[in-house]
């Protein structure tokens, strides 16, 4: 069986790895140059923000089938156990407090995604019935003849007019994993019936690097390197995760309206900083430094993207953001895309045939692939909604008492009746493989059994109060 893989991002390449361990024949093709080269600019001109790797990613890895890859990634990562949140004290002076992200312990890791990209990459070379092509573009596809086409991408010959020639390639799956703006998912429409939504949140981002701290034994972290810093402000917030040279990548997320009004006046971004986010400025970026970033750094938006099926026929498939792009404030869409890898596999590995002939061996994948999308397009709708409820949680539910309170009251019912199946949202969606759809239902049960509870209390509470009141006045 032949197997072109559209997309040599993590995505991608793991489903590439997944198809030649079990003996595809497989080509990946890339738009861009060669990932693992310094000088390859990603599609969204500035360095990558750091990805939260956590069990969903590490169990689809893991089942890859090759412990060392497993090991060489975990090895350039760095443990964050919970939330630092940053604000001010009573005496108005710059105070943080730390949030353990799970009760039994448990971690997500920072990684840096083009460390990741380059080791799933290293592992995809190494394979003899694999073929990586750089710099190709898919341009069109016919996924009932089985046929697409690309171009190769010179980049000498870029800034000319003239198309390259185009190259005819076959396959019996095509597998999409290209990005939000999938060139696989625009052929694919012409073909399924697709149902597709596409929104910008009213929120842009814009990066930004702290720098190590310079001592004579050699660059430390300004901060805590085992959390992950947040700058709760309300409507928007600033985020920084640790990277492994010591710097932290930062993030502020915010409206674009307020970009729009620190752009006009870049001055003004330093105590704009020391009044929303106590600390940054100067103790962590300098104030030139601050400017010079905000200038320099692109302003992007972010997309979220949710479309039914995720496949046709027998012949193509799409996955990671080319199926269901999400905001980044769960720290799911890398880990949401590579568990896309595994449970593909899993129907195609459940529905396969012990047969050489090939007109069986079609309709067992079609088979396989309508029950992929039929499960995956709920669980990734669920995925992409808990995703942007989680930004409301970031930038300002952990600051108040009942998010703290609840937190405190669901970790308490895990540890003291660990039978009772209960868990807190974030454990179910960070350290554990239950379905995101299932997640959405467990925790909206879990929500009307603690709103019954607290109900039964005041009511008690109420009739206590009554009573007692009734007693003193006798």
């Amino acid at each position: 069986m032949k197997t072109v893989v559209i997309g040599a991002g993590p995505v991608g390449a793991l489903a590439a790895i997944y198809a030649a361990k079990r003996g595809d024949e497989v080509e990946v093709y890339e738009l861009r140059p060669d990932l693992r080269h310094a000088s390859t600019v990603p599609l969204n001109f500035t360095k990558s923000i750091n990805l939260a790797l956590s069990e969903r990613g590490i169990h689809s890895i893991a089942a890859a089938g090759n412990p060392d890859l497993l090991k060489s990634i975990l090895n350039e990562t760095i443990p964050m156990h919970g939330r630092m949140i940053h604000g001010r004290n009573a005496k108005h002076a710059p105070s943080q407090a730390s949030q353990a992200y799970d009760v039994h312990g448990r971690f997500i890791s920072a990684v840096d995604r083009g460390g990741l990209n380059d080791r799933l990459l290293d592992e995809l070379e190494g394979l003899p019935n694999v073929t990586l092509f750089f710099q190709h573009k898919l341009t069109g596809a016919d996924f009932k003849k089985n046929i697409a086409w690309v171009e190769r991408q010179d980049e000498k010959e870029g800034s000319t007019n003239r198309r390259h020639a185009e190259i005819e390639i076959s396959f019996d799956l095509l597998i999409g994993a290209d990005g939000a703006h999938s060139a696989a998912r625009y052929h694919m429409m012409k073909f399924a019936r697709m149902d597709y939504k596409q929104e910008y949140i009213d929120t842009l981002w814009c990066e930004f690097q702290i720098s190590p701290l310079m001592q004579e034994h050699g660059p430390d972290f300004k901060i805590s390197p085992n959390h992950l810093h947040i700058w709760p402000a309300g409507e928007f917030m600033f985020i920084a995760i640790p990277s492994l040279d010591k710097s932290f990548t930062c993030t502020l997320f915010m409206p674009s309206p307020r970009f729009e009004t620190l752009s006009g006046s870049p001055s003004s971004l330093p105590a704009f900083f020391d009044e929303f986010f106590p600390g940054v400025v100067p103790g962590l970026i300098d104030s030139e430094s601050l400017v010079t970033q905000f200038r320099g750094n692109p302003h992007l938006p972010l997309i979220s993207i949710k479309c039914s099926p995720h496949s046709y026929s027998s012949s193509c498939v799409i996955l990671g953001d080319a199926a269901h792009a999400m905001v980044p404030f769960y720290g799911q869409g890398m880990n949401a895309g590579m568990e896309d890898v595994r449970v593909l596999y899993d129907f195609l590995d459940s529905y396969a045939r012990d047969t050489k002939e090939k007109d069986l061996t079609r309709a067992a994948r079609e088979q396989a692939l309508s029950a992929y999308s039929k499960q995956r397009v709920k669980d990734a709708a669920a995925i992409n909604d808990l995703a942007l409820q989680n930004y409301v949680e970031m930038r300002s539910s952990v600051t108040s008492l009942s998010y703290r309170a609840r937190k405190w009251l669901e970790e308490h019912i895990d540890i003291y009746f660990p039978n009772s199946g209960w868990a807190t949202q974030y454990s179910r969606v960070s350290f554990g493989n239950e379905r995101y759809s299932d997640v959405e239902l467990a925790v909206r049960k879990q929500s009307r059994i603690l709103a019954g509870v607290v109900s039964i209390f005041g009511l008690g509470l109420a009739a206590s109060s009554i009573i007692a009141l009734r007693w003193i006045r006798n």
